[in-house]
């Protein structure tokens, strides 16, 4: 482990601080350090990863391809790494991780185990002053949120939680040693993406297993396989033009889209296609046809189809009812299984519905769920994340004034693209709320974010600048467009962890941008291009230099007119999956 940025030795001033050592952190320090920045990430986990550091439950994989969630910063490491599977598991995910960490001897500029307490912005200073729970007190012109969307565990309060007499587990903080559940009988409390990802594998080990269901969830199978090595090398050939295909996607990764409205197809037509993108696997699922997240009619049709393959696959009837949503197909986060609706069919294993009572207490012995107890012996908590927001939230964060960011975001987080927040200077967040993160590949939108930061940064270095913060107006008209277009989307009808509603007490705001990746890089583009057009820029003689374009060159493409047509950008009809 690294020293204490507090030992003497340590420097207790550097350009830039940054919060977290996932995937936004490494290569926000990686780009720091390429243009010359000083910076000092801290970590409060023992290792780098993120969210697949914390996650380690049993099933937990990647839900978009191995290939393409990936670093496309460096073609060496596009051509050295092989992935071993389609949807690559957490285990090398990490291993993934920690080879990037050693490859561009990132360690030395992480502080691991060790977690930030308050970042606070000196005025008279013009600085940031960011603090630990070791003790550390750094100064920084720039604070940088790489906190991660998914990294803050939901423990939902349940009554009688000190009184259970065996161990309670969370999906989101695994324990590393891993947990044995054979011979043990085992309620799993939530059947979101890490319920259906990990119940199949725990119920292969333990002699009973419960399932807690408060609302059930669509699934589509991963049809998960080894990568073909045909597949890789034709991958490998041209990685760049995979990348750039992916980058001019509303997805963020690229794969075949039906732009053709489901209702304009025949019934026979429709259920052919289905098949065929079912089959497929995967969230491209939703890519069968255009309008399937803007059409309540057209998406009856998919959520129907989705409807029939689980009671196709659960014996039971009730069961299989009990399994079947009845809200928008692709409302909540589309979930990738392997076995999940199977598991169903085996004789350990029990759905409890609890759609109307939820989880009513804790007692010594097990769960109460719909006035009956289930005795057990351990819980896990597969309750999901305080989404886009939680990390947040853990940090006393004071900008101007004394202004707190719990203050400032009280009714709903409010930025300026995701990057930036009115009354906090030169605080940038990697896919902050705003943003298209979670709708979009997560390491494409933190490339981005990450390059879009480090050449602002380089402007204010050229021009001598002190300070960058947006204005009110651009920060209101950028949440305000955020809302309008997330308003066309069927998304916004359901109740769902991107508005915060698997939080108590969460204002209902719709988080991340839906407009699309492309549409999103564009107008980022134009910001810069325009002198960072909607900030407030001080100190310096030359604020109104041209900026330069450095690592932002390469997400200025095209938008893929295949699928992005005028006519779709005309009505707001982005097709997203």
């Amino acid at each position: 482990m690294n020293a204490s940025v507090n030992d003497p030795r340590a420097p207790k001033t550097v350009d830039a601080v940054v919060v977290g050592a996932g995937f936004g952190g490494m290569y926000m320090l990686h780009n720091l350090r390429k243009h010359g920045f000083t910076a000092q990430v801290f970590e409060a986990g023992s290792d780098v990863g993120g969210t697949w550091y914390w996650n380690r439950y049993p099933g937990a994989r990647v839900d978009i391809e191995s290939m393409q969630y990936s670093y496309s910063f460096s073609e060496e490491l596009d051509q050295e790494w092989e992935w071993s599977e389609k949807y690559a598991p957490q285990p090398e995910i990490m291993e993934y991780a920690r080879h990037v960490a050693d490859r561009f001897d990132l360690r030395k500029g992480i502080q691991f185990n060790t977690r930030v307490t308050k970042a606070h912005f000196d005025e008279k200073a013009k600085r940031w002053t960011v603090e630990t729970d070791q003790g550390d007190k750094i100064s920084a012109q720039f604070c940088i949120m790489a906190v991660g969307c998914l990294s803050a565990a939901n423990k939902p309060p349940f009554a009688g939680m000190e009184d259970f007499q065996g161990p309670i587990y969370h999906t989101g903080e695994w324990p590393h040693e891993g947990v044995d559940f054979t011979g043990k009988r085992v309620a799993v409390i939530g059947t979101g993406s890490s319920g259906i990802q990990s119940i199949p594998l725990i119920a292969q080990e333990a002699d009973q297993l419960y399932v807690f269901q408060r609302t059930p969830n669509y699934t589509v199978p991963a049809w998960n396989s080894p990568v073909d090595p045909e597949w890789e090398a034709e991958v490998k050939a041209d990685y760049p033009a995979m990348r750039a295909k992916a980058r001019a996607r509303p997805t963020g990764f690229y794969f075949d889209f039906n732009t053709t409205p489901a209702l304009q197809a025949s019934e026979e037509e429709r259920r052919k296609t289905y098949e065929e993108y079912w089959e497929r696997g995967g969230l491209p699922f939703l890519g069968a046809f255009g309008d399937l997240l803007f059409n309540k009619e057209a998406n009856d049709t998919i959520a129907e189809f989705a409807r029939e393959k689980i009671r196709a696959v659960v014996n039971d009837k009730a069961t299989a009812d009990l399994l079947c949503p009845e809200n928008i197909f692709g409302c909540k986060r589309l979930c990738v299984d392997t076995g999940y609706f199977e598991t169903f069919n085996r004789p350990n294993v029990k759905l409890v519905d609890i759609s109307k009572t939820g989880v009513e207490r804790i007692t010594q012995k097990g769960v109460v769920g719909n006035g009956e107890e289930f005795a057990v012996d351990a819980i896990v908590c597969a309750t999901g994340f305080a989404a886009m927001t939680g990390s947040f939230d853990k940090i006393d964060i004071q900008g101007r004034d004394g202004l707190s960011l719990k203050t400032a975001w009280e009714a709903g987080p409010r930025t300026y693209l995701g990057l930036a927040t009115v009354g906090f200077p030169n605080f940038f967040m990697i896919t902050g709320p705003g943003s298209p993160s979670v709708l979009a590949q997560m390491i494409q939108s933190i490339e981005q974010h990450a390059d879009w930061i480090v050449d602002c940064m380089a402007h204010m270095r050229d021009v001598d600048a002190e300070t960058l913060e947006p204005t009110l107006e651009a920060q209101d008209a950028w949440v305000d467009h955020v809302n309008e277009v997330s308003k066309i989307s069927l998304r916004s009808t359901c109740s769902s962890w991107y508005v915060g509603a698997n939080i108590p007490g969460r204002p209902r705001v719709f988080m991340p941008y839906i407009g699309g990746f492309p549409i999103y890089v564009q107008k980022c583009n134009e910001v810069q291009t325009n002198g960072y057009e909607g900030f407030v820029i001080e100190g310096g003689e030359a604020r109104n230099a041209e900026p330069t374009v450095r690592e932002t060159e390469r997400w200025r493409v095209p938008l893929d007119v295949d699928v992005i047509s005028p006519a779709m950008l005309a009505s707001g009809q982005v097709p997203l999956v």
